[in-house]
């Protein structure tokens, strides 16, 4: 039903009801106006959805994740709520990008497979890369150190996690076990609980190959250390 507030220095973002309430939901969308909406960022009135909506990673979803993304928000009951308007105090570009067409299935034994599910559907980079005017970083993918006051109306403040392989500062020193274990559990290596910001409740949830393909790409950032 939407609602949360987060909010960052170029932005004051609600949360939007995408229930299928027909007036403050999402309810007469059409299945196509609902892919545009999540791959290109554009509602069916032609208005761009500013961040945090990940679009620049929902762009390449293959077709099939999409379509199955729709069916399941077609199950959602309806709830009438309506939810304030974001505020941006920057520029939204007119596209984010350009009209996205047929995009087929990405293999599991597609050595592209990681980053597809890390980066196009988890975004995790979104989170744990750094920021300069609300721009992330992205040749310091992993880094983390980005700071999320009131995340999710957790009534929280949290700072995203170093993810890239160092040694020291990362999660070089971990194995795949205490890896997943963090993901799926919330609980790091020393026994520490992560914040609940960390989505660890729904990757509880992910198959056994996917938790894999998350821990190939962490492997595979750059070693960055901190400061």
């Amino acid at each position: 039903a939407g609602g949360f507030l987060i909010e960052e220095p170029p932005f004051i973002a609600y949360a939007p009801n995408i229930t299928m309430d027909i007036k403050t939901g999402i309810g007469n969308w059409s299945d196509e106006e609902i892919i545009k909406s999540i791959r290109e960022g554009i509602r069916p009135d032609g208005s761009i959805i500013g961040p945090p909506m990940p679009t620049m990673h929902y762009k390449d979803m293959s077709d099939n994740d999409v379509k199955s993304i729709v069916a399941y928000m077609r199950t959602l009951k309806p709830i009438n709520n309506a939810v304030p308007k974001s505020e941006y105090r920057m520029q939204l570009p007119p596209i984010w990008v350009d009209p996205v067409g047929y995009i087929a299935d990405i293999s599991t034994d597609d050595p592209a497979y990681p980053k597809y599910v890390a980066s196009t559907l988890g975004h995790c980079d979104s989170c744990h890369t750094p920021r300069v005017k609300g721009k992330s970083q992205y040749h310091l993918v992993g880094l983390g150190g980005v700071p999320f006051v009131g995340i999710f109306g957790l009534n929280i403040t949290t700072v995203s996690s170093n993810i890239t392989p160092h040694p020291e500062h990362g999660i070089g020193e971990w194995s795949d076990e205490e890896i997943k274990i963090a993901l799926t559990k919330g609980i790091r290596p020393d026994g520490r609980k992560l914040a609940n910001a960390m989505g660890f409740t729904y990757y509880n949830n992910m198959h056994q190959r996917d938790l894999d393909a998350l821990v190939r790409y962490m492997r595979k950032l750059k070693p960055l250390p901190e400061g």
